[in-house]
């Protein structure tokens, strides 16, 4: 049974110029324990898409089931089993790590004494043990992403959203967001949806691709499939494919005209 499930997800922002379709009919499974690459270029709807299925958005059409629980009948249920890490981060710069993941804890609902616990474990996990008392804003790049992770981590989510994850980190930070992205689903088997720009990213860490254009899925597949389908050989580039399914380059962000 698929852990995310949509069928015609659609969201249309009223504006001062009219209504614009941001999101037309996104049609999508994933299965539990993939890491699925949602990709497309400026102005597709895929961060739409994801605040959507992560219920920062409410939808204005279609169906969809995260975690086994309806998106718009029972979002509660959906945010209990799932975590958000969002292409800004959201850690406070004023506190050390350890407040910051015991802070998480307790918002969970997390005795103390099981907050810490989990803070360490977390820490543990994510090389984030010495860096327990320092405060985030001495923190590299590349750590606060390990630190964003973590909080998303820490009520043990059924599926991890990773909204840009990379951005802005150097090369060596980034494969080592990869090789965490991969323990987390082969040691705890959470599922991933993972939304990037970087496109040797979503090759190397996708199981399978979804391509949206123009608020829709035009394309899905794993990544040897599309490059054979689009690109004319198992050898030929993602970019080269995905400019063969797009005819655009992807681009780094994906805006939505704001709701007034």
């Amino acid at each position: 049974m698929a852990i995310i499930s949509t069928a015609g997800l659609a969201l249309t922002f009223q504006t001062r110029n009219g209504p614009v379709e941001a999101v037309r009919g996104i049609d999508l499974t994933v299965q539990p324990g993939e890491i699925l690459g949602f990709l497309g270029p400026n102005g597709a709807g895929k961060t739409t898409t994801l605040r959507m299925l992560t219920t920062l958005l409410r939808p204005t059409g279609g169906a969809a089931t995260v975690a086994g629980f309806d998106l718009t009948r029972d979002p509660a249920g959906v945010r209990r089993r799932i975590g958000y890490v969002a292409q800004s981060g959201g850690v406070d710069l004023s506190v050390s790590v350890r407040e910051e993941l015991v802070t998480q804890g307790r918002l969970y609902r997390l005795s103390r004494t099981h907050a810490v616990a989990r803070a360490d474990e977390l820490a543990r996990d994510l090389g984030l043990t010495e860096l327990m008392d320092r405060k985030c804003a001495a923190l590299s790049r590349g750590q606060r992403r390990r630190l964003d992770i973590a909080m998303g981590l820490t009520h043990r989510p059924e599926v991890l959203f990773l909204d840009e994850p990379t951005t802005g980190l150097d090369p060596g930070s980034r494969a080592d967001l990869w090789q965490l992205v991969r323990r987390i689903r082969e040691e705890q088997g959470t599922t991933v949806f993972l939304t990037t720009h970087y496109l040797d990213e979503a090759d190397a860490l996708s199981d399978r691709l979804v391509v949206a254009d123009k608020g829709v899925v035009v394309a899905e597949g794993t990544p040897s499939a599309l490059k054979l389908r689009y690109g004319g050989s198992a050898d030929a580039s993602l970019q080269d494919t995905f400019l063969a399914i797009t005819g655009r380059s992807i681009a780094p962000e994906d805006t939505a005209p704001v709701a007034v």
